[in-house]
């Protein structure tokens, strides 16, 4: 009888070892799929001309091979006509399949009476192709750049102080409010302080690729804070000149539309303004390469690897600094800290060693990360060891 026990306690122990066996290798390979799937990818432009006849003839143009157009022109948005121009740019981009957003920067019964009547109605209106408002636009970076948010400079003597100030300020603002109450999806653009965007209530923030930004830092920065507090990210391509042609050229703009879809955005959009041809800033080597991606992505099995965060770099809480430089701003209110050189040189260590498997994230107790990532780097380890 002893023999049988011992025998059946061996069985279990073994069964038992290759059953955790398995669940750790699961662990560790679900990470490491590359080519994992988000969904619907909303792929198009943004109008910002200012008649109907415009709109219309931008979305005849890109309809084959676009799925999403972002209406932020002010002239539609903000006409004081009940809304009866925006609803004819609306309605030929839902009868072209097109889903849309709209931009509006102020939700006020006094300066634009019409608005909330006319969200109240758009989702029965427009049905499934009405994702959402835009609501104002790089709220973050033009705190960072001008130290004020919506013309008003926080007095805060910390950072956890404006931190705290900055995300009421968004999250607490009447038309926040306003978009809360009535279940809509909520967006913007921005270029610094994702995290802080989306804790205000923002549901999902277009990273934007501009300039001489760094593609991967940004989406590791934006993607990161969409991870973790479980929202959606994208990424609008923006200007790379401020002068015409203002975007950049149709090989580049390629480029970049794969790599926002590489790692995995599920919005990605090129920002039309302003009008330098009859469609804004687009050429026919744009359109091209918009096709060419739309084919892309739309083929049986696209040869584009997705790539998901899988290591993770964490910042100090509250530590709001635009991070586009050396010396760029903490909270657009202070220089550069003690910490921020170890900060920059250790981000682009493991930019350089991970790539686009790289999240950037914050110290903060409300959001359990540690199941999120294989390997996790804090802000304070003193040689990148993994914790």
């Amino acid at each position: 009888m002893k023999t049988k026990y011992v025998i059946i306690l061996l069985t279990i122990l073994i069964v038992s070892s290759v059953a955790a066996s398995a669940v750790y290798i699961h662990y560790f390979s679900h990470f490491d799929d590359a080519n994992f799937t988000h969904g619907e990818v909303f792929f198009g432009v943004t109008f910002s001309l200012n008649t109907t006849s415009e709109a219309k003839q931008l979305i005849d143009r890109v309809k084959n091979f676009t799925n999403l157009l972002v209406i932020t022109t002010w002239e539609l948005c903000a006409r004081n006509d009940n809304g009866t121009a925006l609803n004819e740019v609306c309605e030929y981009a839902a009868n072209a399949k097109l889903h849309f957003m709209v931009y509006f920067s102020f939700i006020s019964q006094v300066a634009y009476p019409w608005h909330r009547g006319w969200l109240e109605n758009a989702a029965e209106r427009f049905g499934e192709y009405f994702l959402g408002v835009y609501f104002y636009d790089e709220p973050g970076g033009k705190l960072i750049d001008t130290g004020e948010w919506r013309g008003t400079k926080p007095e805060v003597s910390s950072y956890s102080e404006v931190a705290e100030w900055y995300v009421n300020s968004v999250g607490y603002s009447p038309s926040m409010q306003i978009l809360k109450y009535m279940n809509i999806r909520v967006f913007t653009a921005d270029y610094a302080l994702y995290w802080f965007d989306y804790l205000g209530g923002y549901d999902c923030v277009f990273v934007e690729f501009g300039w001489n930004h760094s593609r991967v830092q940004h989406i590791a920065l934006g993607r990161g804070a969409a991870n973790v507090q479980g929202k959606d990210w994208g990424v609008i391509i923006t200007w790379t000149y401020n002068h015409p042609p203002y975007l950049e050229d149709g090989t580049r703009l390629y480029e970049d539309l794969v790599t926002a879809y590489k790692a995995g955005a599920k919005y990605i959009v090129v920002f039309n303004y302003p009008r330098i041809n009859e469609y804004g800033i687009l050429t026919d080597e744009h359109f091209t390469a918009m096709e060419n991606f739309w084919n892309l992505i739309n083929s049986p099995r696209p040869s584009v690897e997705k790539v998901r965060g899988q290591v993770a770099y964490v910042l100090p809480k509250d530590y709001g600094w635009g991070m586009r430089s050396p010396d760029d701003k903490i909270w657009g209110i202070w220089p550069p800290d003690e910490l921020s050189p170890k900060i920059w040189e250790d981000m682009n260590k493991l930019i350089a060693e991970y790539g686009l498997k790289l999240d950037i994230i914050y110290e903060d107790p409300r959001f359990n990360f540690k199941t999120k990532y294989t390997k996790i780097y804090l802000w304070n380890s003193t040689n990148l060891r993994r914790n």
